[in-house]
């Protein structure tokens, strides 16, 4: 066994010990899930910034931009920085005043039970997804550190992050970014210095790169409509995430809420700036990788000190480690929360924790199915952000500023959102079936939440009639 898979695999251990001491301060379900909603704007801004920055970002967008240019960066950084901006600009200050556990709690606030639990079913799938996504790109940083098949290195990983997962809960997830997400900007700072260095210095490796890959909408222009497809799914599909919710809801105020995620964004987009310039120079050190989303753990195999490798190669795998202990712990809310402890009416504290355990256990075995069978982690991050969220996207704005519709208008509104991004995307192929699914959610509500009005203007003027009659 070689020195760094050796140190890996001590870091993983610590990561592991830190989740088993956080376990005894969980004493209740908000603890579990929320973190006993006591996050202050510095741990919670730097979990915000650590959940997102997994590994869509240090995998998965280092190998599109080596594989594509600088058109590969679209949807990481920049359509995910304007997402957690526009959670705290617009909609985090809301929700934390509703007091809710899951972002599904609003269905029942705002419409009815059986609406929260379609919600779920939507939910849910796209935090398994997410999570799936994680644990592909862990696999894929202990396949290139160790020599396995990437299939074994898969699960392994998984197996790890089920584990860290069921025990710590958000706290332990909060706790590790702090520490980690510092450790994570020192090595990729590290790693662009070296890369820069070994291409003979940052003028020498700019003037290498081939003019079309420096083109942020490829080597032809697309049409609008697919451009606005591009920048969507990343910012709609994911602004209303259970992951970036349950920071919101974890926060101690209002004001934290907001400010945590707007700061959260900011420096999302700062580091996560680096892993897209690693990949737009990378190709031209280690040219013809058969796979690409392994660039980032490569260069630094190969420019880093051993010592050093380790410390970036822990710090990546807590970074992905935090971004899928989030999904999986969202997914597990949504399940235990909203689904199986109102079925089974539990009220005692401790069963609730051990509920959402053991769906983080269900959600973590799901997840690694989802990771063998994907072709690439960018293929899951966009099937997670588009799955169902036109309508949940949709329902939210109207359930949660205005008073306009109501539980039929939210419950075609989910259905016709879903059901037009399946069709339009695996069936029809469309060229935007994000931008469809959101506009026939969009009409739905407003067309049904219209007659739900009228039918209700009706009866109201029959009842009026009726007084007046029987006061005659």
């Amino acid at each position: 066994m070689n020195t760094v898979l050796i140190g890996i695999i001590v870091y993983i251990l610590l990561q592991l010990l830190v989740g088993v001491y956080c376990s005894r301060r969980i004493a209740s379900e908000d603890d579990y899930l929320l973190a006993g909603r006591s996050l202050g704007v510095g741990m919670a801004s730097l979990s915000v910034f650590a959940t997102w920055f997994g590994a869509e970002t240090c995998i998965g967008a280092a190998g599109s931009v080596y594989e594509n240019g600088l058109s590969g960066a679209t949807v990481d950084p920049f359509g995910y920085t304007l997402c957690l901006v526009l959670m705290g600009l617009v909609f985090a200050t809301h929700l934390w005043r509703r007091n809710l556990t899951t972002l599904a709690d609003l269905f029942t606030q705002r419409y009815s039970a059986k609406i929260q639990n379609f919600a779920v079913l939507l939910i849910a799938p796209t935090s398994i997804m997410w999570a799936a996504a994680q644990v592909r790109a862990f696999g894929q940083v202990l396949s290139s550190a160790s020599g396995l098949e990437v299939e074994i290195a898969i699960a392994a990983a998984a197996l790890v992050v089920i584990v860290y997962t069921m025990y710590g809960g958000l706290l332990a997830d909060v706790v590790t970014d702090a520490v980690q997400g510092v450790a994570l900007i020192i090595g990729l700072l590290l790693l662009l210095v070296l890369v820069l260095e070994a291409g003979g210095g940052i003028e020498a490796s700019v003037a290498r790169i081939e003019p079309e890959r420096l083109g942020f909408f490829g080597t032809s222009a697309k049409p609008g409509l697919e451009t606005l497809e591009q920048w969507a799914i990343p910012i709609c599909g994911s602004v209303l995430s259970q992951e970036l919710v349950a920071r919101v809801l974890a926060s101690r105020s209002p004001e934290v809420a907001r400010r945590s995620c707007v700061y959260g964004g900011l420096l999302y987009l700062a580091v996560g700036l680096i892993p897209v310039t690693i990949g737009l120079f990378g190709i031209q050190l280690l040219p013809g990788l058969n796979e690409p989303e392994q660039i980032l753990p490569n260069l630094a195999q190969k420019y880093l000190h051993t010592f050093f490798y380790i410390i970036f190669a822990g710090a990546l795998i807590s970074a992905i480690l935090s971004t899928v202990d989030s999904a999986l712990l969202a997914a597990s809310a949504l399940l235990s929360h909203n689904l199986i402890v109102p079925m089974l009416k539990i009220g005692n504290d401790e069963a609730k924790v051990k509920i959402a355990r053991l769906m983080v256990l269900a959600s973590g075995i799901v997840a690694f199915a989802l990771a063998l069978n994907a072709g690439r982690v960018y293929t899951l991050v966009e099937e997670a952000s588009a799955f169902g969220s036109a309508g949940i996207f949709t329902v939210v704005i109207f359930g949660l500023f205005t008073s306009f519709g109501g539980v039929i208008s939210a419950g075609v509104t989910l259905a016709a959102g879903m059901l037009t991004w399946i069709v339009g995307h695996h069936v029809l192929d469309l060229a935007t079936p994000y931008l469809v699914s959101l506009s026939v959610a969009f009409a739905s509500y407003l067309l049904v939440g219209s007659w739900e009005s009228m039918r209700a203007g009706n009866m109201q003027a029959g009842l009026i009639r009726a007084w007046l009659r029987s006061d005659r």
